[in-house]
């Protein structure tokens, strides 16, 4: 089941990444909460962009050889993890932190729990 959730997450990170870095203003615009952050950085959408992409091309790896892609899961988690953390500082400190972590549940908190889940289980041969 975990590596087929991977896989199931690898298509949407990737995905994500994919438009980040090739539709950022579209995406910018489309995805809830993001334009409350500031005003469009291309670039900086773009930086986000790639790192997610890495995160769905690592997860892919493992749904496909789980043994060898565990050190990129680990790396994945962590990104997920610190990303998460961000958007939970920046919840605690805004006026809606309730709203602001249902919000970003789906999208942000549930792949880097999944993701350290991932990280943490004993890999077993294939």
């Amino acid at each position: 089941m975990g590596r087929i959730l991977a896989a199931i997450f690898a298509l949407v990170l990737s995905a994500n990444g994919l438009a980040m870095l090739f539709a950022g203003l579209w995406w910018y615009g489309v995805v809830p909460g993001v334009t409350a952050t500031g005003p469009y950085n291309p670039h900086f959408v773009r930086d986000i962009g790639a790192a997610y992409l890495v995160v769905g091309l690592s997860l892919g790896a493992f749904a496909w050889r789980p043994r060898e892609a565990w050190p990129a899961v680990i790396a994945a988690a962590a990104f997920l993890t610190l990303h998460a953390a961000i958007h939970v500082f920046d919840a605690v400190c805004g006026t809606k932190p309730l709203a602001d972590m249902v919000r970003d549940f789906a999208g942000v908190y549930l792949p880097a729990i999944f993701t350290v889940v991932l990280a943490l289980r004993p890999q077993r041969s294939s």
